[in-house]
């Protein structure tokens, strides 16, 4: 019996079939697992998209805060970050806001006359909870230039703050219109959460929801 064991294992044979059928067997494995991988990445890509939306949105409330607070110095380098930002309306509202830590830190700050200038204005009332100053700047500027999303929206949120919900979601419902990602962005801002309970508003919100899942 020993014999014969030394003599099969010499051979060679049947390990070289084994080591066959393992190498076959590891290769099926990394085809598998190659396949899981790509699968994986390409369902993981919107929620990773989603991520940095929501970071680059912190960012933006980070550096309002320190604008808020007056700290200029050191929300001016954050919203020359943000300027750059891949989304739109992160962008330009960093850009609005860098202006005003420019204009107040050179002392020069001229009377707004556009509508851009009334609502960076309205914007800064808006995070600094001066809602009545904040509705009046917003007010200006939309009717300077009335079918802005990014108006009508601000608008909208002075509005929830305030607590006048059919102000606030006649304006939303115009900002979505303008633009259907603002439900996305509504959905995820605290400025509305006293609208979180009202039916119109998550209507307006689950449009947006219903048409990415159909799309998607």
């Amino acid at each position: 019996m020993r014999k014969t064991r030394t003599a099969s294992f010499r051979s060679g044979a049947r390990p070289r079939t084994h080591a066959k059928a393992h190498a076959t067997r590891k290769d099926s494995r990394r085809s598998r697992t190659s396949h899981s991988i790509q699968a994986t990445q390409a369902v993981s890509t919107r929620p990773k998209r989603d991520e940095q939306y929501l970071a680059a949105i912190k960012g933006f409330e980070l550096a309002v805060q320190q604008f808020t607070k007056q700290n200029l110095e050191k929300a001016k380098p954050l919203f020359e970050k943000l300027a750059a930002s891949v989304y739109p309306e992160v962008a330009d509202r960093a850009r609005l806001y860098l202006r005003l830590c420019q204009q107040k830190l050179e002392r020069s700050a001229p009377a707004p006359k556009t509508a851009a200038d009334y609502y960076a204005l309205g914007v800064a009332e808006l995070n600094a909870r001066n809602l009545d100053s904040a509705t009046e700047h917003l007010s200006k500027a939309d009717k300077m230039q009335p079918k802005r999303e990014h108006i009508r929206f601000a608008l909208a949120a002075a509005y929830a703050l305030q607590g006048n919900s059919e102000a606030a979601l006649e304006h939303l419902k115009a900002a979505i219109q303008l633009r259907p990602g603002n439900a996305y962005q509504a959905r995820h801002d605290e400025d509305f959460q006293s609208l979180r309970s009202h039916p119109a508003f998550r209507s307006l919100v689950r449009a947006d929801a219903s048409a990415s899942a159909s799309t998607s």
